[in-house]
This record gives structure tokens, sequence and C-alpha cells, in this order.
């Protein structure tokens, strides 16, 4: 009875929610402590949260979801995936299909909870859209890598649109502090991905996929995630300073500081990790650490201003 809810958790590595969810719940606690231009702080409805936590949940497993069906003539002929779900038979098509239908229903019906703000509604096609997309990226560009960083952006930016959608029409400037997590997630997002694609470089040349490791090999594609990650570290120093460019104040002060220089800490470990001639400390450097850093970064945030 459970065991195709099981298998389909599985194929989505449902775990994996992990990594985006903290940067959704990171957002809506800045939203929600952080006062408008009025003065006034956004009312905290335990609607917003349950929606916040449902779209997360259902736009993430449509994506993986979908990332499996179009890959699984690809995931095939890779010896790491081709005893995932779809190419060994374990689940078919059909119902993979269905469960990718329903889990986008679910994201877009999960953005009535939001309501009276209407933006969440407006916007949910075009933003399950760009996740969707991400999955042929590999096909046509190397910069893949970037376009799930930018998917995994929209975590925190699409809460901060939730929460503050009418503050957001009113004045623009409103939404600096979400895209500057936005962008640190972006950066985060790309260089841990590479350093995981690291595992395929010399089947993605083979099958002809685009990837960093592929195009510039693994030791520039391990320095280049390096530089993503120093970039995390910096637009992450300068969100308090948000309010320079006429967005709100971001009242973050030395527990906020103190816990990116500790996240810091964490990503050099990362990198310290895998080496161009030995992978195979990747997936502990891409699963548990990065859960570390997401989960991490939340708690620090939320000590830092509720303190």
């Amino acid at each position: 009875m459970f065991e195709r809810p099981r298998q389909i958790l599985q194929m989505i590595r449902f775990s994996h929610t992990l990594f985006a969810l903290p940067f959704a719940m990171l957002a809506a606690v800045m939203a929600w402590q952080i006062p408008t231009s009025s003065g006034e702080r956004v009312e905290f409805r335990i609607q917003d949260l349950a929606g916040i936590l449902a779209c997360m949940v259902f736009a993430r497993s449509a994506a993986m979801a979908f990332n499996r069906l179009v890959d699984r003539r690809i995931d095939a002929l890779n010896p790491r995936t081709e005893s995932r779900h779809l190419p060994s038979g374990q689940l078919s098509v059909h119902s993979v299909c269905w469960f990718t239908v329903l889990a986008s229903a679910g994201f877009i019906a999960s953005t009535l909870l939001f309501l009276p703000n209407r933006l969440p509604i407006v916007l949910a096609v075009p933003v399950l859209g760009f996740l969707l997309v991400y999955s042929l990226t590999k096909r046509f560009t190397s910069l893949s890598h970037f376009y799930l960083g930018a998917s995994l952006m929209l975590a925190p930016v699409c809460s901060w649109i939730a929460l503050r959608g009418v503050e957001l029409e009113a004045n623009p400037a409103d939404g600096l502090p979400s895209l500057v997590v936005g962008l640190a997630v972006m950066l985060w997002v790309a260089g841990f991905d590479m350093i995981y694609s690291c595992q395929d470089a010399e089947h993605d040349v083979k099958v002809r996929l685009r990837s960093i490791p592929a195009r510039l090999g693994i030791r520039a594609a391990l320095r280049l995630a390096a530089l993503c990650h120093l970039g995390m570290i910096v637009v992450l120093a300068l969100l308090p300073q948000t309010a320079l460019l006429a967005g709100p104040e971001v009242p973050l002060g030395w527990i906020y500081h103190a816990g990116l220089v500790l996240v810091a800490v964490l990503l050099i470990y990362e990198h310290a990790l895998v080496r161009p001639d030995d992978l195979s400390r990747v997936n502990l450097s891409f699963f548990h650490l990065n859960v570390v850093v997401s989960m991490g970064l939340f708690f620090i945030v939320l000590v830092d201003l509720l303190s």
C-alpha cells in the first residue's frame, strides 16, 4: 500500500527539500519582522506559513518529477544513475506523469492561501514554468548550474512577495532584502551543483550534455565553485546594508555576522573534502554540509531578529 508513495518520495529525493525551504522561511521571518515603509509589521497568519510550506513542497516535487521524466533515457546511459526508479522500471512513466501533474496543481492551488494578496496566484504558472525548464538546460548551455541556482533563488523572493505583496506594489524597493538573499542562494546552489556535477564530467562529454566540469574540466570547475561560494558570503555580508539602496532596514547584528563566519568555515571544509583526483566524498559535501549551511543560516537570522 505504501510502497508506491515511498518510491516516489525516493525518486524526487524529498529530503533535499531542506536545501531551499530554510531560505524560504528565512525570507518569511525577515518579511514578518522588518517594518514596512509605514513603520508597521506584516501580520503573521498561520495560513501564510502553511502556504509557504505547501508551495515549496509541491513546486520542488513537480520540478524533480519532471526532471526524472525528461532525463530518464539519459539516466539509463549513466552507470551512476541507471538504477534510478524510471530507468530501472521501479516506477512507470504514466505514474510519474500523473504525480507531476498533481504536484503542479497542488502548487498552483496552494497560492490561494495568500489571498487577498493576488500576486502569488498571478505568478504561479510563470514560476512553475521557470522551474520545469531547468530540466532541459543541460542540453543547450553549460550555465545550467546557474539556472538551477536561479530556480532556488525564487524560494526567498517568492516568500517575500507572498507576504509583502501590497507593500511591493507601492514600493518596489521593499523587495531588495529578498533579492540579496536570493542572489546568495543562486551563487551557493550553482557552486555546490558544479561540485556534484564533477562526478559526471566524462559521461557528460560522451553524451554531449553541457556542464561546467565537462566544458572547463574538473579542476577549473572546483575553482569556479569556490568563487561562487566566496561571492555568496560577500553578498550575505552586505545584506544588513540594503537600507542604503532605499530598501527596508535589515536589523541584523553581531549574531548574524558571527554565524556567517561559521558558514564560511563550513564552505571551506566542503571544498577541502573534494579534490580533482578524489571525488569520493562529493555526496557528503553535497547533502550533509549544505543542509547544515541552509538550516544554520535560517536559525542564525531567526535568533538575531528575535533577540
